[in-house]
């Protein structure tokens, strides 16, 4: 075997090790205060319907097309989105609200990429603000195990929920 083929198949071997030495999980999350009682705060995440006032990825695709089903808000509530290569396209429903405390949906990606994830929102009383934390988690396939040695997920996707949680802080700190 020449020399070329044997260092390309030791770099291979290498990196499927490492990428396999990955989490199988993934966690991003992030949080903000936001000087409103939860009871404001809670209705503008509760209602898919209100997300487009606050939801970074509404400011990426003002034409993308959104169908709602389901109950107006809280479990049961579902909204699909199609739009740019920017935000692709899926489905988003609530399946378990508490009001003032915490809202749990299923994230359903078709475009770009098809996964599944969970997000949760938690609403906490801190003196007069209401912290709202955003979670998303999910699995790690072996792809974005490799996209993930050259792409910081946590700061990308991090980085948009922190300009949702500054949208929804200045929509409902304003309610």
């Amino acid at each position: 075997m020449p020399p070329i083929f044997l260092a390309i198949a030791i770099i291979a071997i290498i990196l499927i090790v490492v990428v396999a030495g990955r989490p199988a999980e993934f966690v991003v999350a992030r949080s903000a205060a936001i000087s409103a009682p939860p009871e404001k705060v809670f209705p503008h995440v509760n209602d898919l319907r209100q997300w487009e006032a606050w939801s970074p990825w509404a400011r990426l695709d003002p034409n993308a097309k959104n169908t709602f089903e389901g109950s107006p808000s809280g479990t049961g509530a579902a909204m699909s989105w199609d739009g740019n290569k920017k935000i692709g396209a899926g489905k988003m429903t609530i399946l378990e609200s508490k009001p003032g405390e915490m809202i749990r949906l299923k994230l359903e990606f078709i475009r770009p990429f098809q996964a599944t994830n969970m997000a949760e929102f938690q609403f906490r009383t801190e003196g007069n603000q209401t912290i709202v934390t955003w979670t998303m988690l999910g699995k790690n396939p072996f792809f974005f195990k490799v996209f993930g040695l050259f792409v910081n997920c946590d700061g990308m996707v991090g980085r948009d929920f922190e300009k949702g949680l500054a949208s929804l802080k200045s929509t409902a700190g304003t309610a």
